[in-house]
């Protein structure tokens, strides 16, 4: 978006939202002024039809205004607030819609035909009344899709749909001047245009109404946030909601801890990043359960081949990463990884913590105190514990994990 759009779109604040509802209503008074005298001088049925369209519109205007004001409010009666309302008054707006059809169809089928009169001053108020409503719909649609809201989305296309009537009520003036009286079939051609407009605001509210799930797009967003949490094992479900123009989310998620403090502060770092990440979230509710542990996967930094526990984390040469049952001790898996980032001159131990955490390792030996160090806040956020060991080789630091931590 080019900075001149930023300077021209009010914040998404909600007296900015309200104030397009005014802005909307200034503008349906204006072109239903524009109508009324044109389709008085004219007697033509397409401008009439224009003109009732208009005086619709204005009273839908009242009510998304009403809508923008009370959504976001919160009672005893309604604690999780009136969200919806502005999707209830989406779909009242589609039902105004159709009533403004049926009562144009009516008057193009049954009325008497009469010959409109059409001078070009008309023809230019006509102009006026079609670029008024295009372009107060690009700058409402673009406020409405920034704010999420469903109810200045849906006005904003109905004076997309005011361009094309506008016009073809034009085309219809324009060729009665030439003696070709196409009035009837302009209106008919109007109902058209404003019943699918109608059907598209229906539609789109009642998806809401009916608590449809949020695009695909949005939830796989969600879940890589979710997984990219390192102290996430597994993600069982997420799913969200639209509710007027905000969104709940929720999540049911595996985590690897067993603490209830820490369990609250890891979700607590989920939702903060969903916020930052997603517009328009409202709530993030996160179910999390504990990991239940039959395993731990200890890791230790090794100084030589012989199992020397090194007393440098990051300039450790190798590290062995070992499998231990709880139920009785025994060893299932051990392995000595040479350590990739032995050469790197910064941040070596921020990259090795890591690379560690990408193992699923649980529990850290070493040597040295790391309070204050990068690795300490990579393993606090992925719930790796940091045990300090007074033994000097691997198998004293794993014979200390036994008693500690055999069942």
């Amino acid at each position: 978006m080019s900075e001149s759009d930023h300077l021209a779109i009010p914040s998404q604040q909600p007296g900015n939202v309200e104030r397009w509802g005014w802005y909307s209503m200034g503008v349906n008074v204006i072109l239903g002024g524009i109508n009324l005298v044109v389709a008085l001088a004219s007697g033509s049925l397409a401008v009439r039809a224009e003109m009732v369209h208009n005086g619709v519109d204005f009273l839908t205007a009242v009510a998304v205004l009403i809508g923008l004001k009370l959504s976001t409010r919160k009672t005893s009666e309604f604690p999780y607030g009136l969200y919806k309302l502005e999707n209830v008054i989406t779909v009242g707006l589609a039902l105004m819609i159709f009533v403004t059809a049926y009562e144009i169809a009516r008057d193009a089928l049954f009325t008497p035909p009469t010959r409109a009169v059409v001078d070009p001053w008309m023809l230019g108020g006509v102009v006026l009344a079609t670029v008024i409503p295009l372009v107060f719909s690009h700058y409402e649609l673009q406020v409405g899709q920034r704010a999420n809201s469903p109810a200045l989305i849906a006005d904003a296309k109905e004076y997309r749909a005011h361009v094309f009537t506008t016009g073809v009520v034009f085309a219809a003036l324009l060729a009665q001047r030439f003696d070709l009286p196409l009035d009837r079939f302009a209106a008919l051609i109007i109902v058209v245009a404003i019943g699918k407009t109608g059907w598209e605001l229906l539609s789109d509210g009642m998806r809401v109404l009916l608590d449809a799930s949020l695009d695909p797009d949005t939830l796989l967003e969600i879940r890589e946030i979710i997984l990219n949490e390192p102290a996430v094992v597994d993600l069982d479900w997420v799913t969200g909601r639209n509710a007027g123009r905000f969104r709940f989310v929720e999540a049911q998620l595996t985590l690897r801890v067993d603490d209830l403090e820490k369990a609250e502060s890891v979700t607590r770092r989920i939702e903060e990043k969903i916020h930052e990440a997603v517009p328009h979230i409202e709530r993030v509710l996160i179910h999390a359960e504990p990991m239940e542990r039959t395993h731990l996967r200890y890791v230790a930094p090794l100084a030589d081949a012989e199992g020397t526990v090194s007393p440098h984390f990051g300039e450790a040469t190798t590290f062995a990463l070992v499998t231990m049952r709880l139920e009785d001790g025994i060893i299932e898996e051990r392995r000595i990884l040479d350590n990739p980032f032995l050469e790197e001159e910064r941040a070596k131990g921020i990259k090795v913590a890591e690379w560690l955490v990408d193992e699923d390792v649980d529990v850290v030996f070493i040597k040295e105190s790391l309070r204050g160090k990068g690795p300490v806040y990579v393993f606090r956020d992925a719930v790796v514990e940091m045990r300090e060991t007074k033994a000097e080789t691997l198998e004293g630091a794993l014979e200390e994990a036994r008693e500690e931590d055999v069942r």
